[in-house]
């Protein structure tokens, strides 16, 4: 049995793909995971149950599929990845306000030439500043979010990945709530 963090790419946002926390809790408990928690409106999960994270996110997406008719894309995490994740933060020391930093997750790690590829660009995204790590790339935005190019279409397009965004405060609430590894 492990940890896991899952986020949903797309919910409850603009009215679109409406999931109430309460079914999303129902589903993810109906596939056999405990402890399940949300946080927040935006299709963050924590939850306890076994596989790898490419299995739950599959699993969940299925259900989601299958019981609601909605396509919802699912990234997943250890907690062990997670609380690794939020302490490898490359921006955190260069930035006092929280809601300037933001992680994007991918599904999975993206093509090494690909990273290559986009860090070569990275003056096309200046003042916003990037940084890939396996399947996450940390953010820094000192304009904030809203008038980024690196959005997650963008990110998706160039890694070929999917991905979803959260933002830094998101990501240290999730980490409390998966606890130590």
């Amino acid at each position: 049995m492990h940890t896991f963090v899952l986020l949903l790419r797309g919910i409850n946002v603009g009215g679109h793909n409406r999931l109430p926390m309460a079914d999303l809790r129902a589903l993810v408990s109906g596939l056999g995971h405990s402890d399940v928690r949300t946080h927040l409106q935006s299709g963050n999960v924590v939850c306890v149950g076994t596989g790898s994270p490419s299995d739950m996110a599959d699993a969940l997406s299925s259900a989601i599929l299958e019981e609601l008719s909605l396509t919802v894309p699912v990234v997943a995490r250890t907690a062990g990845d997670w609380n690794a994740l939020a302490a490898a933060n490359p921006f955190v020391d260069d930035e006092d306000d929280p809601r300037k930093l933001h992680v994007t997750f991918l599904d999975s790690v993206p093509d090494p030439d690909r990273v290559v590829d986009l860090e070569a660009q990275s003056e096309e995204f200046a003042p916003d500043r990037f940084a890939v790590g396996g399947p996450d790339v940390f953010l820094h935005f000192p304009a904030g979010y809203a008038d980024t190019k690196l959005q997650n279409a963008v990110l998706e397009r160039r890694l070929g990945r999917i991905a979803t965004t959260r933002n830094w405060r998101t990501v240290t609430a999730l980490a409390e709530l998966a606890g130590p590894t």
